[in-house]
Order: structure tokens, then C-alpha cells, then sequence
């Protein structure tokens, strides 16, 4: 068979299987008399061999050890390639992602192209200083791209940048809020802690909407960020977690000063007392925690706190009498 006929058959350009002829891929098995290839029927079957293992991403030089090269093993090339695959496929979203953050800054020319494509690759630095300045750049003409500083933050070690891409997040309206949202469910305790204190800066309702979604988490400090935003954003769910974070010592101090901020009103007041001293009259509540929680009641108003701390004065524990005892007279010094 003629090389025209072949190319109509394999689909290959004439061109190609002369390339292919001089790399010594092909070799036609004879020639007619006039001098022109003449290509049998193993020949084809090797042509679309060929074809085969380029549409897998092998190199001509590979295709060639494939075929020739009896010691050849297909599995090694095969997972070289899934490696390389993987590594294109990677590179690719990241340029893929690059561009739509690029896209989403609404850019008004080249120079703002640039400008976002700097601030990017500065978040991206290893050097502190260098991220935090792209950080605190976001409240300028060409801000960053909320979802790469959303990124940052859920990565970001170093305090003083985290607390600057928290600062640019809670600026830039909600749409990194998907992401920080995301983070709360990372398998690292890391980025799940910097997920809820990014989302506890954040503004809006749908930043709420997360939190408290948050106080179901099995990462108590997970729960206990979100609990303390709640608290200061007035949002009663955030009690039994607060009460619960007394009771471990957990940033104890910060939990009652939050429940102190819900007191708002006598009827609301009234509840947490007794929310308190619910959970420091269970035989479970051992002394420590049964002093933290006689120390929460001295940030509760209203008569309900009031009688549980004239109560608790009589405690058989010394050390809670002494301490209601204590915080009752600065109650009636006010």
C-alpha cells in the first residue's frame, strides 16, 4: 500500500509518516519499482500503535522505547504519566484560578491587570512584610481578589497577616464567605481555627449564618470562637457552648464577659442565672469549675443572679462562699 493510500486510512499526514520514517518509528517493509514506499499490513497496525500511545501523552522518543525496546515495562510510563497529568492538570487550575480572580477585580485596563497579578503573587510571598502589605493594599482602586485574600487567611501562620487578611476580608463584602465557610471542615484543626476567626470578623447575616452552624462542630475551639462572635453579636444559641466553655476553662473569662452582653434585658438575665447555677448544682461539676461559674454570675444582672450568689455565699465549698461572698458586696457597692 502507497503512502497516500495509508494517510487516507490511518488518518496520519503524508508529512507525518515521513517524520515518523525518519525517526525510525515506521519503516515500510518495501519499495514498488518506481522507487515509492509500499507499506504492509504490520505496518499499519504499527502506524495506529503509534497513534494510540500519543493520544496518552507519550513522546515520540517513548512511543519508540515502547515498540522496540523488549525489556519495556508499560506500568512505570503509565504512572510517570498519571504524575505528569496531574502536575499539567494542577498548573492549569491554578492558572485557571488566577484568571478568574483576575476577572472578578473588574479590571479597567492592563495596568490594573498588572497591578492584581503583583498584589497575587505578593500574597503568595515568602516574606511576611511583602503579604501583609498586599493585605492592607485591598482597600485601594484595584483591590485583591477577595477569594485569593479568603485563601491567604485559611494558610497564613504568621499573626500579624492573618490579623491583616482578616481585617480585608471583614472590608470586602461576602464572597469569601463560601470559603471560610469551606475551612470549617478542613481535616486540619489549623484551618478550621483560622476559618471561624476569619468568619468572627465578618459582618452580615450570612457570616452569623455560619457561626452558628459552627457551634455544632466537633472541634471545641471551633465552638468556642463562633460561640464568643455569637455572644457579641447577640445571638442566644451561643449560651450552652459559653457555659460550657466556663465549666472547661476554656477562655473562661472571655465566655462570661459574653454572656454578660446577652444579659440585655431581666428576663434574659434571669435564664442565664440560671443556666449557671443549673450547671454548678450537678454532682459532675467539680470545684474549679464550680468557682468559674460562681465567678460568671458577678457579670449577670437582675435578681435571679443575685439570690444564687446570697445562696452560694453558704456554699459548703469555702473557697465558692468566699468568692460570692465577695462579689455580692461589690454588687450592693454599685
Amino acid at each position: 500500500m502507497l503512502i497516500g493510500e495509508v494517510a487516507r486510512r490511518s488518518g496520519v499526514s503524508a508529512r507525518m509518516l515521513r517524520h515518523y520514517e525518519s525517526l525510525g518509528l515506521v519503516r515500510p517493509s518495501g519499495r514498488t519499482g518506481s522507487g515509492y514506499r509500499e507499506y504492509s499490513e504490520d505496518d499499519i497496525r504499527r502506524i495506529f500503535h503509534i497513534e494510540s500511545l500519543r493520544s496518552l501523552g507519550l513522546s515520540l522518543r517513548e512511543i519508540g522505547r515502547a515498540l522496540d525496546d523488549p525489556g519495556f515495562t508499560p506500568s512505570s510510563l503509565v504512572a510517570d504519566l498519571i504524575t505528569q497529568t496531574r502536575q499539567r492538570i494542577a498548573a492549569e487550575t491554578e492558572l485557571l484560578t488566577r484568571l478568574d480572580r483576575i476577572r472578578a477585580a473588574e479590571p479597567a485596563g492592563w495596568e490594573d491587570v498588572l497591578q492584581v497579578v503583583a498584589l497575587l503573587q505578593a500574597l503568595a510571598s515568602k516574606n511576611a512584610d511583602a503579604r501583609q502589605r498586599a493585605a492592607l493594599s485591598s482597600a485601594g482602586e484595584v483591590p485583591v481578589p477577595v477569594e485569593a485574600l479568603a485563601e491567604a487567611a485559611l494558610s497564613e501562620t504568621e499573626p500579624n497577616v492573618a490579623g491583616a487578611l482578616r481585617w480585608a476580608l471583614a472590608r470586602s463584602g461576602d464572597r469569601g464567605l463560601a470559603l471560610l465557610a469551606k475551612g470549617l471542615d478542613s481535616p486540619a484543626a489549623a484551618v478550621r481555627e483560622r476559618a471561624v476567626r476569619s468568619l468572627a470578623e465578618m459582618p452580615g447575616a450570612e457570616a452569623t449564618a455560619h457561626l452558628r452552624a459552627a457551634l455544632a462542630s466537633p472541634d471545641s475551639v471551633v465552638r468556642g470562637h463562633a460561640a464568643l462572635a455569637l455572644g457579641a453579636r447577640g445571638v442566644a444559641d451561643a449560651v450552652p457552648t459559653l457555659i460550657d466553655m466556663i465549666v472547661e476553662g476554656r477562655n473562661d473569662t472571655d465566655a462570661a464577659d459574653a454572656l454578660s452582653v446577652l444579659a440585655g434585658d431581666d428576663v434574659t438575665a434571669d435564664r442565664l442565672a440560671a443556666g449557671l447555677l443549673d450547671r454548678l448544682d450537678r454532682p459532675t461539676t467539680r470545684a474549679p469549675a464550680r468557682g468559674r461559674l460562681t465567678q460568671a454570675l458577678a457579670g449577670i444582672p437582675g435578681t435571679r443572679a443575685s439570690h444564687a450568689l446570697v445562696e452560694l455565699s453558704r456554699d459548703t465549698d469555702r473557697a465558692v462562699a468566699l468568692t460570692a461572698t465577695y462579689l455580692l458586696r461589690l454588687r450592693d457597692a454599685r
